[in-house]
């Protein structure tokens, strides 16, 4: 009856999260696509930032080897997004570029350079795809941990934690779909690889009722290993995006959207760690 409940609890907070951030995030999207990466990159830092590393290093673990487990995390992210630039960089460099192509119509730029930077954007998200879609992952099975381990103790105390991980992660997902509606190329695909992360939860709650005891000792270091993906992502691939020369009025809603992220997630912890 417990396994049953820890199932039900995991499958509901790790893919009911993901779609009910689907609705709010996919209804804003196309008006609202740079306010969206701003929020996006506010959600990210804040998770990583404000919920994930101090519950890492509240526990037991060495501070030492958490930093650098992140900073591992950090460096492994950017070995990701290298691989994947040079496998594409080699195919789209091989041969010239013939004119009428999108790099030969574009004014003020040579044919090669505009190709290789338009090339670049596009690999960089994608990289950044699964950075995300890795992190998520990840914090899932963390997540599913977390909720089996609280209806082992008691079925109430189950039900609570896995409306508390539902609503804290509903922002955070938010950001995960700003960031795989880019790579993917459409809002369904993107939600379906971030449901499929989110099917993840309910693994971690059967391998956290069969081996609890046994990983407990081991959630400092998922927590952290997530909070790397999502540092990583915010800052090498949406923060990038939001670099642009804007007007007084655009710069101003971009950090507003910025704060608004950061705000959410820190306000919706807070109330998760305060029930």
């Amino acid at each position: 009856m417990t396994l049953i409940a820890i199932l039900i609890g995991t499958v509901a907070a790790g893919v009911g999260s993901v779609w009910l951030a689907a609705l709010l995030s996919f209804a804003m999207l196309a008006r609202f696509t740079q306010h969206m990466l701003s929020l996006a990159a506010g959600a990210l830092m804040a998770t990583a930032f404000m919920h994930l590393l101090p519950e890492a290093f509240e526990s037991a673990a060495g501070a030492h080897e958490l930093f650098a487990l992140l900073l591992a995390g950090l460096v492994f992210f950017f070995l990701l997004d290298k691989a994947e630039l040079w496998h594409h960089g080699h195919e789209h460099h091989q041969g010239p570029v013939s004119p009428g192509t999108e790099a030969g119509e574009h004014q003020g730029h040579g044919h090669g350079h505009h190709h290789h930077h338009h090339r670049h954007g596009e690999d960089d998200r994608r990289a950044g795809g699964w950075a995300v879609l890795a992190g998520d992952s990840v914090h899932a099975f963390g997540d599913g941990i977390l909720i089996a381990s609280a209806f082992v103790a008691d079925v109430r105390l189950g039900v609570v934690a896995s409306i508390a991980v539902l609503a804290h992660e509903v922002p955070h997902h938010m950001g995960d779909l700003v960031v795989l509606r880019q790579t993917s190329g459409t809002e369904r695909a993107a939600l379906i690889k971030v449901s499929m992360a989110g099917t993840v939860t309910a693994l971690g709650g059967l391998v956290g009722y069969v081996l609890l005891n046994r990983l407990e000792d081991w959630l400092p270091y998922f927590l952290v290993a997530a909070s790397s993906s999502f540092v990583y992502v915010a800052l090498a691939d949406l923060i990038p995006q939001l670099q642009k020369r804007l007007g007084l009025r655009q710069t101003v809603a971009q950090v507003a959207w910025l704060l608004a992220g950061i705000a959410l997630v820190t306000l919706v912890s807070g109330l998760a760690h305060s029930h």
